[in-house]
């Protein structure tokens, strides 16, 4: 399957336009080397609004909206490279569906949040955004740190955080490998610490941190 551009490139004629959304607390200079390449539209959203609005917790994801505003797709997870993903794309441009839902196995949080936890997380990661742009990256790295420990299933949160803690990880290029690698990782220790006797009844250590995560 083709990426972004060349499937941008395909059916640009064809009425449709490509519009994409970069996460990034960095803001724009962190994105300019990831689209010098791409025709579409890119903006930024330091402050994870898109995703707070849908409730997406990963990326990437896929949203697709006719000529009259009506969303006709929406699919946490979303790859091109994935020939269903693709070929609903397509099938919906093309007008032979008029809605399509993809099957939603790509992320399932193990709970659902409270209206507070999701405030607060919010919160605190547009606090850890607006730090990060100051360049205050210890004070940035706490809020980060606690928006996880209300919403430890939010990929985007972790994220964030991997960017200060291990820039070297994201220039010149995103290693995707290395944040599979890390992400289990830390799973594995978030766990761990769960399971353990040393974990008090404020919660346990998470990785990389001083801060508690609830049992």
């Amino acid at each position: 399957m083709p990426g972004w551009q060349t499937f941008y490139e395909n059916y640009q004629k064809e009425n449709f336009e490509l519009l994409s959304v970069a996460v990034d607390i960095q803001g724009s200079e962190a994105v300019l080397p990831y689209v010098q390449n791409t025709s579409f539209k890119t903006v930024v959203d330091p402050e994870n609004k898109l995703a707070n609005y849908f409730g997406f917790k990963i990326v990437p994801n896929g949203i697709f909206v006719d000529e009259n505003g009506t969303i006709r797709l929406i699919k946490q997870g979303f790859k091109i490279e994935e020939e269903a993903h693709y070929k609903a794309v397509e099938k919906l441009i093309k007008n032979e569906k008029d809605t399509i839902e993809l099957e939603d196995n790509y992320y399932k949080p193990e709970r659902e949040l409270s209206e507070l936890e999701r405030q607060l997380s919010e919160t605190k990661f547009r606090l850890g955004t607006e730090l990060s742009r100051n360049a205050k990256y210890e004070e940035a790295l706490k809020e980060l740190d606690e928006a996880l420990e209300l919403d430890p299933e939010n990929f985007l949160i972790r994220k964030q955080r991997w960017y200060i803690r291990y820039p070297e990880k994201f220039s010149p290029a995103i290693d995707i490998n290395w944040q599979q690698g890390q992400l289990e990782k830390e799973k594995q220790e978030e766990e761990k610490g769960k399971n353990s006797s040393v974990c008090g009844h404020e919660g346990c250590i998470l990785p990389g941190t001083d801060k508690k995560t609830d049992n």
